[in-house]
C-alpha cells in the first residue's frame, strides 16, 4: 500500500475519497486512522468532541479492516473510515452515558439499530461524541465530560444535541458522524460548526429500540462536511426493518451513488428569514439567508416570500416534547432529582400536568400541519429560512436569553425556526453558507416535502457548489 502521505489524502479529505482510497488500497486503514488520530490529539484535548475514545482498539479494529482488504472480500461502502457514535447511541462494548451522571459506567450489551447499520457499512469505531444531558437541548455540555467548544472559535457554543459530532467533522476528527434530531439537534450543530446535517423525512432512518416506537418528533440522520458524503452515510442508515414499522420502504442504497446537483434555472423557492416573523432572528443570520435568496435568483430560481401555514406548531412540538420527556424521564427525575439539569427537569414536569385531551390535539395539529405542507409544496419545490436563529453564542451561556433585542421568554424559544419544521414531518437539511462578520458560520435550512430527501439532498449540491 502507499504511503499515507503519498496518497495525497488527509484527515480533511471527502469521506467518499478515503473510502475509494482504501478499497484501492493506495493507503491502509491503520494509516487512515492514523492520520485522523493524529488530528484528535491536535484539536480534541481544547473543543471536547470526541469522549471515550480508545486508540488501541481502534488500531485493532483498524488492522481487521485491513486484513479484510488483503483477503480480497467484498466490502462495506464505509469500510476501514475511522467513526465515533453519538454518545447517545448504544454501541456493544462501548461506554455510553447519555450525557448524565446516572449513565456515567454504563456499556451496553448490543447495538442501536443506527450503530448496528453504520457498523455493518465496515467502519473503525473510535469512541463516542459528545452530547448536553440526554441530548436536551441546542448547546453541548454535561457534567460526564464538559463542554463541547466551536472549531472555528472556541469561546463559542458547538450547538447541540450533535455538537460532539459537528465539531468532530469541522476539525477533521472524522470523516462522517451520525446524530439525532428532535427539535434541531443535527441541523442546529451543522449550522454552528459549518457542516452539513440532515434531518430526514419521518421513517426514512428507522431506529430501534424504542421506548415509543409511535413517537415520531425524534429522528436519526447524517452528518459530513459535504451534501456528496451526507448522501453516502444515508444511504448506510435508510431502508426499512421489521422493527420499525412506520418505516419508509425505498432501500438506502437509492441514496448511494454520486449526487447530481439539481438545476437552480426554474426552482420554485419560498424564502423568509423569519417566516413572516413566526419568530425572532439575529440580523447577521437574516443577511445570509437573504444572500442564499440573491444568489438563487441570480441562478435562475424563481424566489418569493410565501411561508406555509404552520398555525399550531409552536403549541405541538411543546406538548410532544414534554408528553415524551416525561413518559421517558419523569421515574428517573422522580429517583433522582439531583441529577437532572434545571431546563431538563422543568421540561419533564411539564409534562405532568398534561391531559389525554391535551396529547390528541397535538397530534391533530400536527396532522392538519402535515396536510398544509403537502399543498404548499404543491406551488414550491423548497422552502429556505434559518437554520438557527442565532450564530454561535458564548459557550459559557446555556442558551441566547435575547434575539435582536427581544426576550427570549423559555428556553425553546431561541430554536422555533427549527422545531417549527420538526412537527411538519418534512425533511430538512442545513447547508454552510456564509458567515458573520466575525468570521462565525451560519447554514441555511432547506426543507421540502415528505419523501423527497433524494431531491432535497440535489438541491443541498446545487446550494452547496453555488456558496462556493
Amino acid at each position: 500500500m502507499t504511503a499515507a502521505g503519498e496518497s495525497g489524502l488527509s484527515a480533511d479529505s471527502t469521506a467518499r475519497a478515503q473510502a475509494a482510497a482504501l478499497r484501492a488500497k493506495e493507503i491502509s486503514a491503520r494509516e487512515l486512522l492514523d492520520l485522523h488520530l493524529e488530528r484528535i490529539a491536535g484539536r480534541n484535548p481544547e473543543l471536547n468532541a470526541i469522549v471515550s475514545l480508545d486508540p488501541a482498539r481502534a488500531r485493532a479494529g483498524a488492522a481487521a479492516a485491513d486484513e479484510v482488504l488483503v483477503s480480497g472480500a467484498e466490502v462495506g461502502p464505509l469500510h476501514g473510515l475511522p467513526f465515533a457514535f453519538k454518545d447517545i447511541h448504544a454501541a456493544a462494548g462501548w461506554r455510553t452515558t447519555y450525557g448524565s451522571p446516572l449513565f456515567a459506567e454504563y456499556v451496553s450489551a448490543a447495538d442501536d439499530l443506527i450503530v448496528e447499520r453504520i457498523r455493518r457499512a465496515g467502519v473503525v469505531p473510535i469512541g463516542k461524541t459528545n452530547v448536553p444531558e440526554f441530548a436536551a437541548g441546542s448547546h453541548t455540555f454535561n457534567r460526564v465530560f464538559g463542554t463541547t467548544l466551536n472549531p472555528h472559535d472556541p469561546s463559542r457554543s458547538a450547538g447541540g444535541s450533535s455538537g460532539g459530532a459537528a465539531c468532530a467533522l469541522a476539525a477533521g476528527m472524522v470523516p462522517l458522524a451520525e446524530g439525532s434530531d428532535m427539535g434541531g439537534s443535527l441541523r442546529n450543530p451543522a449550522s454552528f460548526c459549518g457542516v452539513v446535517g440532515l434531518r430526514p423525512s419521518w421513517g426514512r432512518v428507522p431506529e430501534w429500540p424504542q421506548a415509543n416506537m409511535w413517537e415520531t418528533t425524534n429522528v436519526g440522520g447524517p452528518m459530513a462536511r459535504t451534501v456528496g458524503d451526507l448522501a453516502l452515510l444515508l444511504s448506510v442508515l435508510a431502508g426499512p426493518d421489521p422493527r420499525a414499522p412506520h418505516a419508509l420502504g425505498d432501500p438506502g442504497a437509492t441514496f448511494g451513488p454520486p449526487l447530481e446537483p439539481a438545476p437552480l434555472a426554474g426552482l420554485r423557492v419560498a424564502l423568509s428569514p423569519d417566516l413572516g416573523g413566526a419568530f425572532a432572528v439575529d440580523a447577521d443570520v437574516a443577511a445570509v439567508v437573504e444572500a442564499a435568496g440573491t444568489a438563487l435568483s441570480g441562478a435562475g430560481a424563481s424566489v418569493d416570500g410565501a411561508v406555509p401555514d404552520l398555525t399550531g406548531a409552536d403549541e405541538c412540538f411543546r406538548t410532544l416534547r414534554a408528553w415524551h420527556f416525561q413518559a421517558r424521564f419523569g421515574a428517573l427525575l422522580g429517583e433522582h432529582p439531583a441529577e437532572f439539569k434545571a431546563s431538563l427537569a422543568a421540561n419533564i414536569r411539564a409534562g405532568e400536568t398534561l391531559t389525554g385531551a391535551d396529547v390528541a390535539l397535538a397530534h391533530q395539529r400536527r396532522t392538519a400541519l402535515a396536510h398544509r405542507m403537502r399543498e404548499f409544496f404543491a406551488d414550491h419545490d423548497v422552502l429556505v429560512l434559518p437554520v438557527s436563529q442565532v450564530p454561535p453564542f458564548p459557550a459559557d451561556q446555556e442558551f441566547p436569553t435575547t434575539i435582536d433585542g427581544r426576550p427570549m421568554e423559555s428556553y425553546l424559544d431561541w430554536m422555533q425556526s427549527a422545531y417549527l419544521i420538526t412537527v411538519t414531518g418534512c425533511p430538512a437539511i442545513s447547508v454552510p453558507f456564509g458567515t458573520t462578520p466575525d468570521g462565525l458560520p451560519v447554514g441555511i435550512q432547506i426543507v421540502t416535502r415528505h419523501g423527497g430527501d433524494r431531491f432535497l439532498l440535489e438541491v443541498a449540491a446545487a446550494v452547496e457548489r453555488l456558496a462556493g
